[in-house]
Parts: structure tokens; C-alpha cells; sequence
């Protein structure tokens, strides 16, 4: 497959971590396809690892989000792209951990929202102003090509992490929603 096709972004990797899920029936018995948040373990609550003992979380959220910090670290650490957040580098070199919790809370809720969980909301910016500079001063340069190259085999990276090969046959169809999102974050 090509890289484009491997993974295209957060959302492509976060949804094929599971691929069945048994249909909804509303109040009519009509089968209504399940989401793709559904099929990432949706609105069933489960503990939360990262949180107090008995704080419950939505098992599509956690799947999301061990998947959206596992890509914020893997990127971190690629050379070829890690440039472009050397402000959340520098805080988390610190100490200060609130530029990472703030990405992953925004990250988890744009894909969560991007994949039909109807709970949560999305309140960052588009993409085009998120992945400029001029717009959003936590980023550290224009993204180009070979940038959104490097995020998607990092992202693939990130899903191996979490247990989800990059062959998955998912990808290649999932792949095409964060690829559609090139022309938004590549502006060099």
C-alpha cells in the first residue's frame, strides 16, 4: 500500500481498531448501521486508567485517546516533523504537561466527533488554522508533503502501538478521510 493508504490520519487509525458491531434498533425496529464510534466500543462506560479509581470513561473515548497520546508521542520523537511543536516539546521538557493534556483532550474530541459520538463536542480550530502559524502561534511552521508524509507513517506507528497492524484492511478505505484533510494542514 502506499503511505497515503497505510494511514491518513488520526481518525483513519483510531476507527480500525475494530471492525463488527452489532446494529441498533430505534423505536421503529429499523437496523441502523452502527457508527464508527460505535465500532471503537462507543458509549459503554469502562474505568479509566488514567484517572481516580471509580471515574468511568466511554470505551470509544479511551480507545481514541490511547491511540491520539500514543501518536503525540510517536511524532514528538520523529526528527522530520517534531520541529513543528517545538513549544509543546519545550513545556513537556518542563514539566508542564497542560499543552499535551490540551492537544489530547482536542485530538480525542475531533476524532471522537469526526467518527459519530454523539457526547462529546469539538470546540478547536479548523484544520486550516490549526496548522498555521499565523493563526495558531503553538504551531512552529508550515506543514508541507513530505510533513503529512512523515504524520501518516507515524500515525501507523501509533496504531501498531495500540495493537492495530498496518495492514488492517480498514486502512485503505479510512485512509481517504485523513488524506482528504491534505489540502487543509499542508500550506507550504
Amino acid at each position: 500500500m502506499k503511505k497515503s493508504m497505510l494511514a491518513a490520519g488520526i481518525a483513519a487509525v483510531v476507527v480500525i481498531a475494530f471492525s463488527t458491531v452489532a446494529c441498533k434498533k430505534d423505536n421503529n425496529a429499523t437496523p441502523m448501521a452502527p457508527t464508527l464510534y460505535d465500532s471503537l466500543g462507543g458509549t459503554k462506560m469502562v474505568q479509566d486508567p488514567k484517572a481516580a479509581s471509580g471515574t468511568m470513561i466511554e470505551s470509544g473515548r479511551l480507545l481514541i485517546r490511547s491511540i491520539v497520546d500514543s501518536a503525540i508521542f510517536v511524532i514528538a520523537g520523529d526528527t522530520a516533523i517534531n520541529d513543528k511543536f517545538t513549544t509543546l516539546l519545550s513545556e513537556v521538557g518542563s514539566g508542564n504537561l497542560s499543552g499535551f493534556q490540551a492537544l489530547s483532550k482536542n485530538l480525542t474530541d475531533f476524532v471522537a466527533v469526526g467518527t459519530g459520538a454523539k457526547n462529546f463536542t469539538y470546540g478547536g480550530k479548523n484544520m486550516v488554522a490549526a496548522h498555521d502559524p499565523a493563526q495558531n502561534s503553538r504551531m512552529n511552521g508550515k506543514a508541507d508533503n513530505s510533513d503529512f508524509n512523515a504524520f501518516e507513517v507515524d500515525l501507523v506507528k501509533a496504531a501498531g502501538k495500540n495493537g492495530v497492524p498496518s495492514n488492517n484492511p480498514a486502512l485503505a478505505s479510512l485512509a481517504k478521510i485523513v488524506e482528504s484533510l491534505r489540502s487543509q494542514v499542508v500550506q507550504q
